[in-house]
């Protein structure tokens, strides 16, 4: 009976602790990723998750929270970054939801003084709003919230998709989920001491911990 408290405790601390992937790290030509300062803290490595191509998209197996990026990948002025994210199973690496998305207004990445902000969307219909610099910040809440436009698995390891795409134009940062406006966020509450250091900068994705989905049509294109 005691030995069965023991693993019950420590299945549910295991449960929120990134579990290293197998064979991981990154094996696309081009691509740096840098993992989040509290997961590195806590021993996590960038070779615990992966990043692989298949065909033309990208493959994601987390492991730690992650930022991928190929330093390549710039937008300045006004522009839109868009991907398709296909969990093939929702929840299929953890108990409960995780994020993705489209990471933009990089800069100093792979640094301790890095900057970048990303909109990420949940199987359960949430998204997430937030940005690096170097320390966190939320533009819509410490949990993100809920919008009918970000579609939900019909249950654990269910597929759910999404297309998330962030635009910068003028003065403002908007999320598009699924071709829905779902926030839309003025450039002087994202850009400032402690926050990014512009809108300007590199591209990319980022997911949080224990996840995996599949990343299509990745693209840049001019407002």
């Amino acid at each position: 009976g005691a030995f069965m408290i023991v693993a019950g405790a420590t299945t549910a601390v295991a449960q929120d602790t990134s579990r290293a992937v197998a064979g991981g790290g990154i094996s696309v030509a081009g691509w740096a990723g840098k993992i989040d300062a509290n997961e590195a803290s806590k021993g996590a490595k960038l070779s615990d998750a992966k990043l692989a191509k298949m065909g033309n998209d990208l493959h994601v197996t987390t492991g730690p929270a992650v930022a991928y990026w190929n330093p390549a990948n710039k937008a300045t002025g006004d522009y839109t970054v868009k991907a398709k994210f296909t969990e093939a199973k929702y929840m299929g690496l953890n108990d409960h939801p995780h994020p993705y998305g489209i990471m933009i207004a990089g800069n100093d990445l792979g640094t301790d003084q890095q900057s970048y902000l990303y909109c990420a969307a949940y199987g359960n219909g949430n998204f997430i709003v937030r940005g690096f610099g170097p320390a966190p910040f939320q533009l819509n809440g410490r949990r993100g919230e809920t919008h009918a436009a970000v579609n939900k698995a019909a249950g654990k390891d269910q597929p759910v998709s999404q297309e998330i795409a962030v635009s910068v134009k003028g003065d403002d940062i908007t999320c598009a989920i699924n071709g829905q406006v779902v926030g839309t966020y003025k450039k002087a509450d994202a850009v400032g001491a402690g926050k990014l250091k512009s809108t300007d900068g590199v591209y990319g994705i980022r997911f949080g911990h224990n996840t995996e989905a599949h990343v299509s049509g990745l693209t840049m294109t001019k407002n």
